[in-house]
């Protein structure tokens, strides 16, 4: 399992990252979700509250932004967190230590933790996988590091259904949708994703919000174990 004592030393390890931390959108963002993080969490709190409900004490979370779970670790848990976007850091550094949670915080990309084979109990993520580059390749590298019985919890934006007014609007967005919020899709099926990465059992809710957000209204929540 994770050595909980153990960091990326700085140098020791090159940080395997594409991504690209654009100055402007990328202190845009920590603010966004900084300031909209009660709102987002109030819309999404009871499926949270369940797929989230009794994290073990260390969990790996890709793309832990400005810490918006850290309220569904117990005081004293670990969290290692996967965030290569830099100005994130101060916000999900001060909300680690509000909620009594120690933090290791590895500025890698999901695709790459560098976390060894099967160390993880549980790995999570919420608005994540909208916005890596290759959703595939993440999941991969979470069942990777995922120990036999361990479990992907997620909380995921997805396109509505072919045809519908809100998947019409997601197309019309897609652009300016991507661009302000560094790459993320309102387009993409990550339940098919999910379905095609080879875990051994997928529990998943859809659900819809009532949110001015349109691109963002359709969701699904849920389990994957390895």
């Amino acid at each position: 399992m994770i050595d909980n004592d153990s960091t990326i030393a700085q140098g020791a390890i090159s940080p395997a990252t594409t991504f690209e931390v654009h100055r402007g959108r990328g202190r845009f963002n920590a603010a966004f979700f900084a300031v909209l993080g009660p709102y987002i969490e109030w819309n999404v709190r009871r499926h949270k509250r369940r797929v989230f409900a009794e994290l073990p004490r260390t969990v790996v979370e890709i793309g832990s932004g400005v810490g918006a779970n850290l309220r569904h670790l117990q005081p004293g848990s670990t969290l290692v967190a996967i965030e290569p976007n830099v100005p994130m850091h101060q916000r999900l550094r001060a909300a680690a230590e509000r909620h009594g949670v120690r933090l290791d915080l590895r500025e890698r990309v999901a695709e790459h933790t560098g976390l060894p084979d099967r160390s993880v109990e549980c790995v999570i993520s919420s608005l994540v996988l909208c916005t890596v580059a290759d959703p595939a390749a993440v999941l991969a590298e979470v069942r990777r590091i995922l120990a036999p019985g361990g479990t992907f919890r997620f909380v995921e934006h997805v396109a509505a259904r072919a045809g519908t007014p809100t998947r019409i609007l997601q197309r019309v967005l897609r652009r300016p949708w991507a661009w302000t919020f560094e790459g993320c899709s309102c387009e993409r099926d990550l339940a098919a994703v999910l379905h095609a990465a080879g875990f051994a059992r997928l529990e998943i809710e859809p659900y819809r919000l009532h949110s001015p957000f349109i691109g963002f209204n359709t969701h699904i929540a849920g389990v994957a174990h390895a």
